[in-house]
């Protein structure tokens, strides 16, 4: 796998050039302008519906800890048994890494980064759990492509139910309404590794981009899709494409015959023991799950989801959920792109789920390490916030690497 400097967290060269150019706000700039903002008040400072890229730091920290009250969104229920966690707290204060030359803390990380929550789970014990800018242990935070990695698993959850058949059954196999398409020669293992080799524009600067103007009801994104001209052979170029993924997620729906939310709690949350119930953006009112984006969780159960992967899909009572190596699949290099599964980004010896704004489920299994962040970046990304992130998660796992316990 790849060295674990993050490459792969600046996407396809026009994302690239489009996040370098973005300016974002210095980090005493950030503490000034979240100083004030109390939870109670996050009413007053919701940002308008149709603009949620673009919404301002206020606007930002009350919209995504309150994505219920702009979206539609399914209830994902959790259960009666908790995954338990010992909270084993460890000072991390000699915890320090280093950026272009600068020395950097903990709490300069949480800072700079704008981290809302930072959790740790080392051999299943929480050895770091912290929240800042008004979020707590009970705060739901969207956690957008953070999703992308949890439909993956129910990709490969319908196929241990049998109702996938296989990672090679063509996408038309599912949505026969993509028959004619680009799409037409696609598989499921194309789509998941974001190589069908049609042409897409994911620009999160851009507000006429494709990501930023892809419409919301699934049927004209299916036309949208339909359309696009075909770049590349399926499973030779990766380009990143998060309509690509609610592709995904319809796929799943209709191979399960069921919405995802109900899915997921009745595949995961429910019997690995999620603590507290999620919610799921949906495609309008009624509508199906974004299989891109946008389950709205506890930081805990973030990292449960990330000590699910770890666990490789099977449940603390040995129920496997998942097909056997399909986890080493998921994390394995493709051809289109050695930084990237089936929606996972790889690591030298990691794998992770990531959002913009700096959501992230990282997954050390070598480590028995699960580190996730609840964020509130005040651009989607930018080299400076991945250089952070890389260096302080280096830095935090190579302090956690004496731990024997």
């Amino acid at each position: 796998m790849l060295k674990n400097s993050e490459p792969m967290l600046f996407l396809q060269r026009s994302l690239l050039a489009a996040l370098l150019s973005t300016c974002y706000l210095s980090a005493s700039h950030a503490v000034a302008a979240d100083a004030s903002v109390d939870p109670a008040r996050d009413m007053d400072n919701f940002g308008p519906i149709n603009n949620l890229m673009f919404w301002k730091p206020r606007e930002r920290l009350a919209g995504f800890r309150n994505i219920d009250k702009f979206y539609p969104t399914r209830k994902i229920e959790r259960g009666n048994k908790v995954y338990p966690l010992a909270v084993e707290l460890e000072d991390l204060s000699g915890v320090s890494y280093e950026v272009e030359g600068k020395r950097y803390s903990t709490d300069d990380f949480m800072t700079h980064n704008r981290v809302a929550g930072l959790l740790v789970i080392k051999n299943d014990r929480i050895v770091t759990e912290r929240y800042e800018l008004g979020n707590t242990e009970t705060s739901r935070w969207i956690s957008f492509s953070v999703a992308k990695s949890v439909v993956s698993m129910l990709a490969g959850a319908a196929i241990e139910d049998g109702y996938i058949k296989s990672v090679d059954d063509k996408v038309t196999d599912y949505i026969p309404l993509l028959k004619g398409s680009p799409y037409a020669d696609a598989t499921i293992r194309d789509v998941l590794r974001m190589a069908s080799g049609t042409e897409w524009n994911e620009d999160y600067a851009d507000r006429q981009s494709d990501v930023n103007t892809m419409p919301g009801q699934i049927l004209n994104l299916f036309k949208v899709l339909g359309s696009k001209p075909r770049v590349a052979a399926p499973g030779e170029k990766f380009n990143y494409n998060t309509a690509e993924t609610h592709l995904v997620g319809a796929i799943v729906r209709s191979a399960i015959g069921n919405n995802l939310a109900t899915y997921l709690t009745d595949k995961i949350w429910v019997p690995f023991g999620m603590e507290s119930d999620a919610t799921w953006v949906l495609h309008g009112a009624g509508g199906g799950e974004l299989g891109g984006c946008c389950i709205n969780a506890t930081l805990r159960d973030y990292g449960r989801i990330g000590l699910f992967a770890m666990r490789e899909g099977v449940l603390p009572d040995g129920t496997r959920i998942l097909p056997e190596g399909w986890m080493q699949e998921s994390t394995a290099p493709s051809k289109a792109y050695a930084g990237y599964g089936y929606l996972w980004w790889l690591g030298q010896d990691n794998f992770a789920a990531v959002g913009v704004f700096g959501q992230l489920i990282h997954v050390n299994a070598d480590q028995k390490l699960v580190i996730a962040t609840h964020s509130a970046w005040d651009t989607a990304g930018s080299r400076a916030y991945y250089m952070h992130r890389t260096a302080f998660v280096e830095a935090l796992t190579a302090h956690l690497s004496g731990d024997a316990r």
